[in-house]
């Protein structure tokens, strides 16, 4: 079977332009709205492209989250998992590298799954991560609704939400610099302050904390290094790690979110490899660094723990770190923590504005969105799908009432999945990419960045992202946890029969590849 074509595109802006209709002084479109083509602006540079695919990643999980994950399987089991998904997430940022810095556009991997797969799938690609982009903003705004409340419940929950929005808006709609600057020194303040908190672990497991305490590695071996989670023994230790794996990839990401930049970045063909290396090693070290700390810090039984996770207590207080610090009695760090975890939560809300409004724009150059999507500002701003993400943002407002925000709750737990589709995607696209080059005789060697290990690198990552599409809702199927809600929010996304009858023909088609 032939190979798709391999598109020499260099994702240069076309020199034609048109300007929109009412685009004169007093129109109420001043801002020089342009309808042809690709009119973004290549304005960031690789400092904030790096951070920006920080930004998008690190989020309250990493601080707080990952909390639920030592409780299911223990220190070690999350430290494994968190190992093992990095090979995964570092399988995805080989192949996205290779194809983006060959084709370096507007939403790329959307738009190559499109030219190098079918334009179906790249249809229900771009779609998919439209929606799991737009989903996560209104998550986001009312995460930081609920930081805040760690301090104080004198702001009503409204009045955050709306100032919120506000700035997601204002930072968007400048030109892309700006917003480029802001994910800078956002992201800066993450990765601080995971490093802060991975240097607070090493001081005081050695004894510099208020109660003199050298514990080391205690908690390691009382309780122990492996919690059992539904079952007893071996069997519950495993589904512990399970637990832990699930945990893990839904949490790291990175390769998508700088792919996401590539059609507004400089000189992407230098800028962009280096990019996704520095990004890829970094939240690594994060990661796996960061599931190391809490399992030294925090036993996976302690009770002050489990309780933050089943009451819902806001903010950082579910935190392993701040759980540590109220266990040595260290006083002033816990609302640090809770001021950098909110700068986190608004941060990669702002990240999800941005990666899901291009992602818009660039199905609306492919002609699979609405043409009106592709309209750009004199600053290089694709206003009105903008526009879109921001009105989707309202659902934010959900969470005035409590019984709204659990309906919120369970709408982003819907599309979770779709984060694995999206490197399921990434990898599946590649393959084809591969096969494209060899079909037309066209030698790796020439391409400005050649990644190792592939093709075996792709089929490594479409196996593992593949499979745990499955596995997030497994518990469901356990004797006596069946729940009609959980296995709906985890299973029905992933059972469009229009996904996998598509995924079935491209498995076919590669397996018939010579």
């Amino acid at each position: 079977m032939a190979a798709t074509s391999v598109d020499t595109e260099s994702g240069r802006r076309p020199s034609a332009e048109k300007k929109g209709v009412g685009t004169g002084a007093g129109s109420p479109e001043s801002a020089s709205i342009q309808t042809i083509g690709d009119h973004t602006h290549r304005t960031l540079k690789s400092r904030h492209i790096q951070l920006i695919g920080i930004g998008g990643t690190i989020g309250t999980a990493l601080y707080v989250q990952i909390g639920k994950g030592l409780i299911a399987g223990g220190p070690a089991s999350l430290f494994i998992a968190f190992t093992v998904w990095c090979t995964f997430i570092l399988a995805i940022t080989l192949c996205m590298a290779e194809m983006v810095t060959y084709l370096p556009i507007s939403s790329p991997f959307i738009r190559f799954a499109g030219r190098y797969v079918d334009e179906a799938f790249g249809f229900a690609a771009g779609w998919n991560f439209f929606v799991f982009e737009a989903a996560m903003v209104p998550f986001e705004i009312t995460a930081c609704n609920v930081i805040i409340h760690y301090w104080s419940d004198v702001v009503p929950a409204g009045g955050i939400i709306a100032i919120t929005i506000v700035l997601y808006g204002l930072i968007n709609v400048l030109a892309v610099k700006w917003y480029g600057e802001v994910e800078f020194w956002a992201a800066l303040g993450k990765m601080l302050l995971i490093v802060g908190l991975i240097i607070f672990t090493f001081i005081v497991m050695l004894g510099g904390n208020p109660l003199g305490d050298r514990f080391g590695f205690r908690h390691w071996q009382n309780p122990g290094a492996f919690a059992v989670t539904y079952r007893d023994g071996d069997l519950g230790r495993f589904l512990g790690f399970l637990q832990c794996l699930i945990q893990a990839s839904f949490t790291i990401a990175g390769p998508d979110y700088v792919s996401m930049a590539a059609g507004e970045a400089e000189n992407p063909r230098r800028v962009m490899p280096r990019a996704f290396n520095a990004v890829f090693y970094r939240l690594t070290a994060f990661f796996v660094l960061g599931s190391l700390a809490v399992g030294i810090l925090v036993p996976h039984n302690d009770a002050e723990l489990k309780l933050a996770f089943s009451t819902g207590a806001p903010g950082a207080a579910a935190s392993p770190y701040v759980v540590a610090m109220n266990r040595l009695r260290i006083g002033v760090l816990p609302h640090i923590v809770n001021a950098m975890v909110l700068t986190a939560a608004f941060s990669a809300g702002n990240s999800y504005v941005y990666c899901a409004s291009r992602s818009l724009y660039g199905m609306a150059l492919e002609g699979k969105a609405p043409v009106i999507f592709t309209r750009c500002t004199r600053n290089g701003v694709p206003i009105y799908a903008v526009g879109l993400v921001l009105a989707i943002a309202l659902l934010a407002f959900l969470q005035v009432s409590n019984n709204a925000a659990v309906v919120l709750q369970w709408f982003v737990s819907l599309v979770t999945a779709s984060q694995l589709i999206n490197f399921s995607v990434m990898a599946l696209t590649y393959l084809r990419f591969h096969a494209a080059l060899k079909a037309q005789g066209i030698a790796r060697e020439t391409l400005p960045y050649r990644a190792w290990l592939q093709p075996y690198a792709a089929w490594y990552g479409l196996a593992g992202c593949f499979v745990m599409t499955f596995v997030g809702g497994y518990s469901v199927f356990l004797p006596g946890n069946w729940d009609v809600p959980t296995f709906l929010f985890s299973y029905v996304y992933v059972t469009f029969r229009r996904w996998w009858e598509g995924i079935y023909k491209m498995l076919t088609t590669l397996l018939d590849t010579p």
